[in-house]
């Protein structure tokens, strides 16, 4: 078993279950995502694209792009809850949580490939 290996896994699946974490609930009900669920998905989406960096195949190529997207649309979406509610000053209003809570969503469907990549290459390798 190659310990780097199951590093690499890991943070790219825990990525996907936080980041689903988040996103499961009423799309525009504040109380079902937690502020500090979506910084750890933040966190360990960032950890997961540092991990992917060392790779010069074709599909480390596409697991960093994944990684990438999933990046930009969940800083974004901790940008937008930042400034709508933290610089603004304002209550989370249910048109500020659908455009987190969206960006999220998508972020999740760049993780699913990302995932379902690792599992497709892990089968196709040959012992």
């Amino acid at each position: 078993m190659n310990f780097e290996n199951v590093v690499f896994s890991f943070f790219i699946v825990l990525a996907l279950t936080l980041n689903f974490g988040f996103f499961i609930g009423d799309i525009d009900n504040p109380v079902h995502h937690n502020q500090y669920e979506l910084l750890a998905a933040i966190l360990v989406n960032l950890i997961a694209t540092i991990l992917k960096f060392g790779d010069k195949s074709h599909v480390g190529a596409i697991l960093l792009s994944t990684s990438l997207v999933a990046d930009m649309q969940l800083l974004l979406a901790g940008g937008i809850w930042i400034f709508g509610v933290h610089i603004t000053g304002e209550t989370m209003t249910p048109n500020t949580m659908v455009s987190i809570v969206s960006l999220a969503g998508g972020a999740m469907l760049a993780n699913v490939i990302s995932v379902l990549l690792l599992v497709t290459e892990t089968v196709l390798l040959r012992r």
